[in-house]
């Protein structure tokens, strides 16, 4: 039987939506084929039943494909859109307000609501010259909208963030040499727990692991 799909060759082609639900339901799957199935349901948007009817070693090559897209590392993405809306990122970082750093530096790192970090950093733009933009203020009430928005904006700009905050550990450190031992080694694990992509990343590694695919 011959079946055309639509086969993500790029971050951009997969959507926040599509991660979150594939990362809820691999927890719960133990059988690899399955899962394997169930990558090309969620990302390739087909019925679980016709993927079935699907070659195994299609069925194997796609998947291997898709979930070897997140082990890479896209450069900042800083527009996209989302059902005709223009999204900018956060022009300016030091302007954001304390709400919004708190609700960023809370979420950014939990890949159960990663939504609102990136509610924060990307916002409808409402006006552009050139290539200046401002964007609208933050709502914390709209996060669901961003759902929509592709993966290479999510893990770019979780790279992003978390360099600033390795810089900014590095800067500290920097100013405390000579001074007290205690505050430095805190500084010196907080570095350490910073140096490396954000924690809701692993889980796609693991899943690797488990379907013996070796990461780049």
């Amino acid at each position: 039987m011959e079946i055309n799909i639509t086969i993500p060759s790029d971050l951009k082609d997969i959507t926040l939506r599509q991660y979150k639900k594939f990362i809820k339901i691999q927890e719960g799957i133990e059988n690899t084929t399955f899962l394997q199935l169930k990558i090309i349901e969620i990302f390739c948007n087909v019925d679980l039943k016709l993927a079935k009817t699907m070659k195994y070693t299609d069925v194997e090559e796609i998947s291997a494909s898709i979930l070897n897209l997140f082990t890479e590392q896209p450069k900042l993405v800083t527009h996209f859109t989302i059902n005709e809306v223009n999204y900018g990122f956060v022009p300016n970082l030091d302007d954001m307000t304390l709400g919004e750093y708190i609700d960023l530096d809370q979420y950014s790192s939990d890949y159960n609501d990663i939504e609102i970090a990136m509610n924060v950093l990307y916002r409808p733009v409402k006006a552009k010259y050139k290539h200046k933009y401002l964007i609208v203020d933050y709502d914390p009430d709209t996060k669901e909208r961003i759902l929509d928005m592709p993966m290479d904006a999510v893990i770019s700009s979780m790279f992003f963030f978390l360099n600033l905050r390795i810089e900014l550990a590095n800067t500290i450190l920097n100013s405390l040499e000579g001074k007290d031992l205690v505050q430095r080694a805190d500084l010196v694990n907080f570095k350490q727990n910073m140096d490396g992509i954000s924690r809701f990343l692993p889980y796609l590694k693991e899943t690797l692991k488990e379907l013996n695919i070796s990461l780049n």
